[in-house]
C-alpha cells in the first residue's frame, strides 16, 4: 500500500499513516488502504487489540485540502458516496470488536483529530495538538460530531466544533478526549505495554462483547435496553472464558488471557 503500513507484534495489531508529504492528510486512496488494513485486522483470530499511529512528526492533518478542491467539481451522488466512504472508516474503528488505541505525535486535526479519539483509548504527548478546524474553511465536521457526542457529550463538543479552536493536549485530557500524556520519547513503548497489560488481564470475548453493548445500546429504550443487558449477561454466562474466569478465581489461580 502507498499510504498505510502494518505491523503485529505481541498479538496487537499496528496501523501506521505513512504519507509523510503530505503530513498524512486523507484522500479517497487513503481511505481505502486504512479500510482494508483494518478489515485484515478483524479477521486476523491471533490479533487482540489495534494500535494506531503515524510515521513523521504529525498523527493526521485531516482532509487533504487539494482533494476537498476536486470535490468541489464532483456531483451530489459523488460527494455522498465519498462521504459515506469515510464514515465506513470511522464505524470500522468504532465498531472494531478489540480494543483500539491510538498514538498522537504533533497534531491531529479536523478528520485526523476525529480518527484519532474515535478509538477506545487515545494517548498524547506534552507537545501534541487537538482541533477541528472545519468551520475555519466553511466546511463541517459532520462525520466526526456523531461520535466525538457520544464520546464527551453535547455542550463540550459543541465548543469545539463551533470554534475550531486548536489546543494542547491538557486542555484534550481536560475535555476527557484523551486517556493520558506521555513524553514523546516514551510513548509508543508506553502504548504498547499498557495494551499488553489490557489484553493479558481481561478477557477478549468480554472486552468484545462489551464493545457490542456500545454500539447497540444507544438505540433502544429504557425498556429495550434493560432487555438487552439481561440477554447479553445471560449469553456471556455460557462462554467458555466466564467458565474459565469462575474457575480460576475460585481455585485462586491466575489468568493470563
Amino acid at each position: 500500500m502507498k499510504f498505510v503500513k502494518t505491523d503485529i507484534r505481541d498479538r496487537i495489531g499496528y496501523i501506521i499513516l505513512n504519507r509523510l508529504e503530505k503530513r498524512n492528510a486523507l484522500n479517497a486512496e487513503f481511505v481505502e488502504e486504512l479500510k482494508v488494513s483494518i478489515k485484515s485486522f478483524e479477521r486476523n483470530a491471533d490479533i487482540r487489540a489495534l494500535i494506531l499511529e503515524s510515521s513523521g512528526d504529525v498523527f493526521c492533518a485531516g482532509a487533504d485540502l487539494a482533494y476537498l478542491q476536486n470535490l468541489q467539481n464532483f456531483t451530489y451522488e459523488e460527494n455522498l458516496a465519498d462521504s459515506q466512504s469515510l464514515a465506513e472508516l470511522f464505524k470500522l474503528i468504532y465498531a472494531f470488536p478489540k480494543p483500539t488505541l491510538s498514538i498522537v505525535n504533533g497534531a491531529a486535526l479536523a478528520g485526523g483529530c476525529g480518527l484519532a479519539v474515535v478509538c477506545d483509548f487515545c494517548f498524547g504527548t506534552p507537545d501534541s495538538t487537538f482541533g477541528y478546524t472545519e468551520v475555519k474553511i466553511g466546511f463541517i465536521p459532520a462525520i466526526v460530531l456523531v461520535f466525538l457526542r457520544k464520546k464527551i457529550g453535547e455542550a463540550a463538543s459543541k465548543k469545539m466544533l463551533f470554534t475550531g479552536e486548536i489546543f494542547s493536549s491538557e486542555k484534550a485530557l481536560e475535555y476527557g478526549l484523551i486517556t493520558e500524556i506521555v513524553d514523546a520519547d516514551k510513548i509508543k513503548d508506553y502504548a504498547h505495554n499498557w495494551v499488553m497489560n489490557l489484553i493479558e488481564k481481561s478477557s477478549g470475548n468480554s472486552i468484545s462483547m462489551i464493545k457490542q453493548m456500545y454500539n447497540s445500546i444507544d438505540s433502544l429504550s429504557l425498556d429495550e435496553a434493560i432487555e438487552y443487558a439481561c440477554e447479553m449477561n445471560a449469553k456471556t454466562r455460557e462462554t467458555e472464558d466466564c467458565r474459565k474466569g469462575i474457575s480460576s478465581f475460585l481455585t485462586k489461580q491466575r489468568i493470563i488471557w
